[in-house]
């Protein structure tokens, strides 16, 4: 039973018809400008651009494909912050929500161990929400850039985007957001007027892997340094052959997690995430849902903790029946307990009992009942409290 879709999502069946003719028949290089195949191939990565763009209300030339959020996240802050050094710029100073993703962490670290600028990280609350007093004070007319992700990783909270965005735009910032895990979460429709730049993952909404996208607002294309050099291509921000089918299938992604029938889906997925802890709640050992609640989270995130168990312990006695996680997918494996949890004031044992249940457009009532059973089963096993 698979209950880890916030780590990464299986590729829709509309999806991949549409990408399958780019394998084999339409296979041209889109930057062949010398004949008819090359051009079919081009206007193809322009329409899928065209795709994208229509999800965050954008127009397409301002949406650069990259190999997925980390890449977007990193031209985006090293792109930005490279610039103006560069430039000597007098805008010294990045802010970082003190729960990102850890590619916008290490970023950020990046930009100030070899390029001399002042990180400071944006406080949260215990519902991992932005403490907006607390971003106020750190505002300034010398901070460059400013990044706060759409929908957490980990704990599912929600931002307020629209209301961070006046903060920060009043003072001349940047505002950059890594929105990932925001098309599962609500509807994307005119993010693009509250952010300058904005990182998507394919994977993460039911599209490939390998592709992902990062719209910049026209007016700082000149602003961003490339972190790679080549041919020319995307206005050389971001050159290199472009992977027609997975911009095929980044677009078509982008159009299926924003139909009709997504919606829907999602409200069906809240309430299945609202049964499944319901349940979880009601097991015969105390519980705990970190982070926002469930009005605020991602509707398939389920971050808890059972008490006086351990997370690694839990999911171990899960296998092989039952994926989870104990944070992202990206951090799994590290002993330290997650920044996020640790960053909501969880204490260290709270945050080493932290699981991360995450459930899709594909989960079921049966699978629910059958993962509570399960996990029953494993606390009763396993030394607790």
């Amino acid at each position: 039973m698979y209950f880890d879709y916030q780590a990464t999502t299986p590729v829709a069946e509309e999806v991949l018809i549409k990408m399958q003719p780019y394998f084999t028949e339409a296979f041209a290089n889109p930057h062949s400008s010398d004949h008819s195949l090359g051009w079919r191939s081009a206007a193809t990565i322009e329409q899928t651009a065209q795709q994208v763009a229509n999800l965050i209300g954008s127009d397409s030339d301002e949406i650069i494909f990259t190999s997925g959020a980390t890449e977007s996240n990193n031209l985006a802050i090293l792109g930005l912050g490279k610039r103006a050094a560069l430039k000597k710029s007098p805008r010294t100073r990045i802010l970082l929500s003190a729960i990102e993703h850890k590619c916008v962490l290490s970023a950020g670290r990046v930009l100030e161990e070899q390029y001399g600028f002042t990180v400071n990280l944006i406080p949260v609350d215990q519902n991992g929400l932005i403490i907006t007093s607390e971003l106020e004070k750190l505002l300034g007319e010398d901070v460059l850039l400013v990044s706060i992700m759409a929908t957490n990783n980990e704990i599912g909270s929600v931002q307020d985007i629209e209301a961070l965005s006046q903060t920060i735009r009043s003072y001349g910032a940047v505002f950059h957001c890594d929105a990932a895990q925001a098309p599962m979460t609500t509807s994307l429709e005119n993010f693009a007027a509250k952010v300058d730049l904005l990182s998507l993952s394919g994977h993460k909404m039911y599209g490939p892997k390998g592709i992902g996208a990062l719209y910049i607002t026209r007016d700082l294309q000149d602003q961003i340094e490339p972190l790679i050099y080549g041919g020319g291509q995307q206005n050389g921000i971001r050159p290199g052959t472009l992977p027609t089918p997975l911009c095929v299938g980044l677009g078509a992604a982008a159009e299926y997690i924003s139909s009709a029938a997504a919606y829907n889906k999602r409200d069906e997925l809240r309430a299945r995430r609202d049964k499944f802890l319901d349940m979880l709640l009601a097991l015969p050992w105390p519980a705990e849902l970190y982070g926002a609640d469930r009005a605020r989270r991602h509707p398939g995130n389920i971050s808890i903790g059972f008490e006086g168990f351990d997370a690694q312990d839990v999911l171990g006695a899960l296998q092989p029946h039952l994926a989870a996680s104990t944070g992202s997918a990206c951090t799994s494996g590290i002993p330290e307990p997650s920044h996020v949890l640790r960053a909501i004031g969880l204490t260290k044992a709270q945050a080493e009992s932290a699981i991360r249940f995450s459930l899709g457009f594909e989960t079921t009532d049966q699978e629910i009942d059958k993962a509570v059973d399960l996990i029953a089963t494993v606390l009763r096993r396993l030394p607790g409290p």
